[in-house]
């Protein structure tokens, strides 16, 4: 085992599967996208070579040239050309092409020719080019670059043998250094030397994108999909979340009735199981939804829909290079955030991070599903159910808000050429159903460690705030009123009165704050001290709120200010805390706008 690591980048075009030939070299659980753009920063992992040699391997950003336009291709050029201020120069380069479109990488592949570095080529997806009748001469595609090109299948579990054997040799830089003239030319000239395609025949991914993007048809299609997917939430999620409802309102009586009644069965029975469990009971919920987006992901056909969706986008005023990360915002503004890196243009990236909170994260959802449950009927309209609708219709409201201030920002910019969306359409595949219930387990791990920290941390807190002080022998009001709780909530309530929120909603916003799902945690605890826990929260909230003051409270959610996470990572992303206020600002207006329109033209409908 030698002493020396070998500094190594991967580098290549987004969606050549660069990403998870890292995971399987490295044994790595980063994550595997069907799409371009999944990896905005570089990531770092460790392993060794049959013959003992320790590498260190860099999965730089996907880019297409070193002329870059964007943050994330700015951190790959910079760390290639030894100019990144935190990363050494690699001391070897890893390319990955995708075989099945080697002229979109051939380009990029002659510009790092050209920084003396030594280049091993890996030749991903060569099993679906040979599918598609694609005829690669790999070795005399070595000669012809002047360095050694290895067949690869990221996704096998042998897929890498080669490229590891490789990486044990002598590697050198490449001879010629020498720019070509033309490199749109001598691209041409590889080709033509170098593969072979056999007569084009119609493949199944052509015949199924005749009508996936179709001009008509395609938006149908995926207004459909995105339809039934809410539906589903419903239909899968609803059954466990209530049985796991009953079981914690089985857990608090039986405390009760095993430590008796006072201070620690309170806090056991209102703050930690009502608290808890009423947000843990929409877990099963929150992964039904993922489960869809990550299949969606996994088959190919996200890349399609951001198809469909870009000339719409660009004329409300958003790059088409925005669809993925707004995506992302469904699960967490956070890393759509991030991913705006890679939009070119400044002013586009600032658009893109101020829209990706209106889209509704997953922390939105428990309380969506209290409200929708407590208030909505469960029944049909036409085929469909209603509370699957109004769920539906509270995910379009976000977007359609986002849609709006796109376009108020485009009024506003300066006029510019708006610029195209070009992305790589990836083959569709069945998806890997262990990388899904991986990816699943690890949403699901997260959101119970932040249940057994923050959430618990703050039904604690409330517990406390809403018992303590203690009400006088002779209050005429109830005895939560006199706490800190309901001083605090009682204090704040003229501002948030107009809306229709009593004072328990109104203090509820508070954490919400820090966490929207906190929300939900609140409100438990409060109607726990308040009324007992003999029902479930829904059940208090229906006895306790009008449904004009449920509906407005639906919409505040739908438009609220982002969480404290957010905008800090907005300041770190900009860096600049007038995009930060003004994030919240319009956010706090437009959702105290639309609650209040919500419940006055409720109060005239209802």
């Amino acid at each position: 085992m030698t002493d020396l690591t070998l500094r190594i980048a991967l580098v290549g075009n987004p969606n050549t599967g660069k990403t998870a030939l890292f995971n399987r070299l490295t044994g790595s659980r980063q994550k595997v996208a069907n799409y371009a753009g999944v990896t905005v920063d570089r990531k770092i992992g460790f392993f060794s070579t049959p013959r003992g040699r320790r590498v260190c391997l860099l999965d730089l950003p996907g880019t297409y040239s070193l002329a870059s336009r964007s943050p994330d291709e700015a951190v790959t050029a910079a760390i290639l050309q030894g100019r990144h201020h935190e990363e050494p120069p690699p001391q070897a380069i890893v390319f990955v092409m995708d075989a099945t479109n080697l002229r979109l990488h051939l380009r990029l592949l002659l510009e790092i020719r050209q920084l003396g570095l030594p280049v091993v080529v890996a030749l991903n997806m060569v099993d679906q080019a040979a599918r598609r009748g694609v005829h690669i001469d790999v070795n005399g595609l070595s000669r012809r670059l002047g360095m050694p090109v290895i067949e690869t299948v990221a996704v096998r579990r042998d897929g890498a043998a080669r490229l590891l054997a490789q990486l044990d040799e002598d590697m050198p830089p490449p001879d010629d250094l020498a720019a070509p003239p033309d490199l749109h030319h001598e691209v041409r000239a590889i080709l033509s030397e170098t593969v072979r395609q056999s007569a084009c025949t119609m493949t199944w991914d052509d015949k199924i994108d005749r009508w996936a993007l179709h001009p008509l048809i395609g938006p149908m299609i995926l207004a459909t999909v995105m339809f039934l997917s809410f539906q589903a939430v419903y239909a899968v999620g609803r059954p466990i979340t209530e049985a796991i409802g009953d079981g914690m309102a089985w857990l608090g009586d039986s405390v009760t009735a095993w430590i008796g009644v006072g201070p620690l069965a309170g806090l056991i029975a209102d703050g930690v199981c009502a608290g808890l469990g009423s947000l843990l009971g929409f877990l099963p919920q929150i992964l039904a939804l993922f489960f869809i987006l990550l299949v969606l992901e996994e088959s190919g056909y996200l890349p399609r829909a951001a198809f469909l969706l870009d000339r719409v986008m660009v004329a409300v005023g958003l790059s088409g290079r925005a669809f993925i990360p707004l995506l992302s915002s469904f699960a967490c503004a956070i890393p759509s955030i991030i991913g705006a890196r890679s939009i070119p243009d400044r002013r586009d990236r600032l658009v893109a991070i101020l829209v990706a909170p209106l889209m509704t994260c997953a922390a939105r959802l428990p309380v969506y599903t209290l409200l929708i449950g407590a208030f909505i009927p469960q029944r049909s309209v036409g085929i469909f159910n209603l509370q699957g609708v109004v769920l539906f219709a509270l995910y379009a409201a976000g977007i359609l808000g986002g849609m709006t201030v796109a376009m108020v920002g485009k009024l506003l910019r300066r006029h510019g050429d708006d610029t195209a969306l070009l992305m790589e359409l990836p083959p569709y595949r069945l998806p890997k159903w262990r990388d899904i219930a991986l990816a699943l387990w690890e949403r699901a791990w997260v959101f119970l460690r932040r249940l057994t920290g923050v959430m618990l941390a703050l039904s604690i807190v409330m517990w406390g705030i809403a018992n303590f002080p203690a009400a006088p022998m002779d209050a005429a009001r109830p005895a939560i009123e006199s706490s800190f709780a309901g001083m605090l909530g009682l204090a704040m309530q003229p501002l948030f009165a107009p809306l229709g929120f009593n004072w328990q909603i109104t203090l509820a916003l508070i954490p919400a704050f820090a966490a929207r799902e906190s929300a939900v945690t609140t409100l438990a605890t409060i109607y726990s001290v308040a009324d007992g826990a003999d029902s479930q929260l829904g059940n208090m909230l229906a006895a306790n709120l009008a449904t004009p003051t449920a509906l407005a409270l639906m919409v505040w959610f739908a438009f609220a200010p982002q969480c404290m996470s957010t905008l800090a990572v907005i300041r770190r992303e900009t860096g600049d805390w007038r995009i930060v206020l003004l994030s919240f600002a319009y956010m706090f207006v437009l959702a105290y706008g639309a609650a209040f329109a919500t419940y006055q033209l409720a109060l005239r409908w209802l």
